[in-house]
């Protein structure tokens, strides 16, 4: 295939977060490839008022052979016309555009079109239907999809629920590959050591921003079963928190469970993610709804084993019994895999099939299976 101009919009360094995460790596495989490829992130993402964080960046040198404009405003429509002009003029072959939430709509549907009729517009949609639902993401999210001529899915969940908005063959599911920009895996004792933690206790690990869709709280309710406080077993939970933090540390207390948490509710800068997860047994994600979820994909790059909660895409990609657990949202279930673990010894029984699962989730894939999808649509 001929080199391609590539166009990316979405939020990019230093925006932080698994959105931006994905599409700074998804356009170094661009750059690795040789092709001509710029992303165009926000000058402004969200209004202040709209933010839930302390912080919507993170620090650090900009990640090698990107070439990032940062020059969209999600809330000016001016804006949106300019950027349009812009990427008119430089001629693009393809334009991927990331949607991840109904108040984006209006601003990327827009920008799309406002785009020359030649350019091929592909949406990767991590949902269209969000966790936490409002008044106007319906229509919101059919003015988008009606902008673009192409949808990728990170899970075969999304996948469906695009159904709902068009009747469009030019759609796929690929699932979401593995990041590999935080770093090599280092031991168990060198990680847990540099963040202070006891080498011989058992720890688990809860990343990520905490949202109420992610059910932090069924986890924190599996802790207080009797056979992981006889155990000793600890749970790290190391992300910000977007919800109340009080909710959640009230929990903890009236469940009894302090001396079994540790809480590193900061964000946690890209340069430290590799200490937390090699510091962990097991990456646990209890989530009450999802997609797909980058935290899988990281825990995968550090070899880590998973438990999963049957929901969305994580089932699909954490095989039960293989690389980690797949469970009800029923915190004895969790608890019982928790227990399994442990008592059986499974960590390194897990960590090995990992190696050999995560083969076929390699960016390069991802870009061959863009390419396959965009040369069937005909403009």
């Amino acid at each position: 295939m001929p080199k391609q101009k590539v166009i990316i919009i979405g939020p990019a360094f230093p925006f932080r977060g698994g959105i931006a995460n994905f599409n700074n790596a998804l356009a170094q495989e661009y750059y690795k490839r040789g092709e001509d490829v710029t992303l165009y992130s926000f000058t402004l993402q969200y209004p202040g008022f709209l933010f839930p964080g302390t912080t919507q960046y993170e620090s650090g040198e900009t990640p090698k052979g990107l070439k990032i404009k940062t020059l969209i405003n999600s809330v000016n429509p001016f804006n949106w016309v300019k950027v349009a002009r812009k990427i008119n003029a430089e001629k693009p072959d393809l334009v991927i555009i990331r949607y991840w939430l109904p108040f984006m709509a209006p601003c990327l549907g827009s920008i799309a079109r406002l785009l020359n009729s030649k350019i091929k517009i592909l949406a990767i949609t991590d949902n269209v239907i969000p966790h936490e639902k409002r008044i106007g993401d319906i229509l919101f999210t059919r003015y988008f999809v009606k902008s673009c001529d192409a949808f990728l899915s990170l899970s075969a969940s999304v996948l469906d629920d695009l159904n709902k908005f068009t009747s469009s063959t030019y759609k796929k599911f690929i699932t979401h590959p593995i990041y590999d920009i935080f770093g090599e895996k280092i031991d168990k004792k060198t990680a847990l050591k540099n963040l202070g933690l006891n080498v011989n206790d058992k720890h688990l690990l809860f990343f990520g921003f905490v949202r109420k869709y992610k059910g932090l709280g069924l986890m924190l309710k599996a802790m207080a079963d009797n056979r992981i406080k006889e155990l000793g077993i600890k749970l790290i939970i190391a992300g910000e928190f977007y919800d109340d933090k009080t909710e959640y540390t009230d929990m903890i207390s009236d469940l009894g469970i302090a001396k079994n948490i540790i809480m590193k509710s900061d964000f946690i800068p890209a340069d430290k993610v590799k200490y937390y997860f090699c510091a962990a047994d097991m990456i646990t994600q209890t989530y009450h709804t999802a997609t797909q979820s980058g935290v899988t994909q990281i825990a995968y790059s550090f070899n880590r084993p998973m438990l999963v909660t049957d929901v969305g895409g994580l089932a699909e990609i954490v095989p039960h019994n293989k690389v980690g657990y797949v469970t009800s949202q029923n915190p004895i279930a969790i608890a019982d895999s928790i227990i399994d673990f442990y008592k059986n010894n499974r960590e390194e029984e897990f960590s090995l099939n990992t190696i050999k699962e995560k083969e076929k989730f390699s960016w390069k894939s991802f870009v061959d299976g863009v390419d396959e999808l965009m040369i069937s649509v005909n403009k």
